[in-house]
């Protein structure tokens, strides 16, 4: 059944009402509180339909009725006015980021501006190593056989490896090797860089070949075998914030989920540029998130994707101030890395 628009305005004022107070909804308070031009009889019927079509759910024997699943997806799809941020809340984000000093200061303070603008629990993944493309690998000297192995991506991530070397390396050498691996790495993907490693020892002259050997699996194992994600995660408490209704009276599967790198790296990864990403309820494939939500986006530079963000929390959500503040964010923190 096609729903009109006076049902629509009728289940949007559900769901505001109902996000904002936490108490089931009756067609009396709709009327009271909404310019709905009907009277209340026409409000019970209207919500009757909703509840036939299963936007709406009787929680118990009151009058009262809350959005279900499919109504807020409805309200997501059709009914959400996504407002841009105001000039003072903008500002605001940018006086919380301004000064970061590193991608370590930027993550952590993502995640924990994420989670106070939101009132929910952020979860920032680190540009991902996959995505990233080689800035400066740098070789320092630690003693005469062993060289400290420094590598700075585009978006500002540094991993380090020490490299043992077969023998001991004079000053020169370590300059030639520092400028021969940055001729030939400088500029590209890390998921492109392992032919080119490889070139790096088949044109080495046979007095640095094995000196580039250790430098080598040094450097594959820096830049291609090292898989693993980074995430930060912040405002644990929100979850608390909300009564019984919120997380089906439970809040336990949802902190289990939040405790696997794993849940949270499916959440929040493989994002379209500029794009915002809303999972409600029994969207959510993860099993212990089922009455929770999910609203993430990716971020990067320019259309380059490196990382995703996002929040989770109850599927009573303030969903167009969330989407509106993880989308404002996400870009704000792509610029930093261009401009980086």
């Amino acid at each position: 059944m096609s729903l009109d628009d006076r049902k629509l305005e009728v289940l949007r004022a559900i769901v505001e009402d109902y996000v904002e107070t936490q108490e089931p909804v009756g067609s009396k308070a709709l009327v009271d509180r909404h310019k709905l031009g009907v009277s209340p009889a026409t409000v019970r019927n209207d919500m009757a339909v909703l509840e036939e079509e299963g936007y709406i759910r009787q929680p118990h024997t009151s009058a009262g009725r809350v959005p279900t699943d499919a109504g807020y997806r409805l309200f997501v799809d059709r009914l959400t006015k996504i407002k841009p941020l105001s000039p003072a809340e903008r500002r605001a984000i940018e006086r919380f980021m301004v000064g970061a000093v590193d991608l370590d200061d930027v993550v952590h303070r993502t995640v924990r501006l994420l989670a106070q603008l939101t009132r929910q629990v952020a979860v920032v993944q680190y540009p991902s190593l996959s995505r990233s493309a080689v800035r400066h690998l740098e070789l320092v000297p630690i003693s005469t056989t062993r060289l400290m192995l420094v590598m700075i991506t585009d978006t500002g991530r540094v991993e380090q490896r020490l490299v043992e070397m077969p023998g001991p390396v004079a000053d020169g050498e370590v300059w030639e090797l520092r400028l021969r691996v940055n001729e030939k790495l400088a500029g590209q993907r890390l998921a492109d860089t392992p032919s080119l490693v490889q070139k790096l020892v088949e044109e080495s002259a046979p007095d640095r070949r094995a000196a580039m050997t250790c430098l080598a699996s040094v450097l594959l194992e820096t830049l291609v075998e090292r898989s693993e994600e980074r995430l930060a995660l912040a405002g644990m408490p929100n979850l608390t914030r909300g009564g019984v209704l919120d997380f089906q009276g439970t809040l336990r599967p949802v902190l289990e989920a939040l405790e696997e790198e794993v849940i949270l790296l499916k959440l929040i990864g493989d994002l379209e540029p500029r794009t915002t990403r809303v999972l409600i309820g029994d969207e959510n494939q993860i099993d212990n998130l089922r009455s929770a939500s999910v609203v993430s986006s990716g971020y990067g530079p320019g259309t380059t994707i490196v990382g995703g963000l996002g929040v989770v929390g109850p599927t009573r959500m303030d969903y167009p101030g969330t989407i509106a503040t993880v989308r404002a964010v996400a870009r704000y923190v792509g610029d930093l890395l261009a401009q980086n």
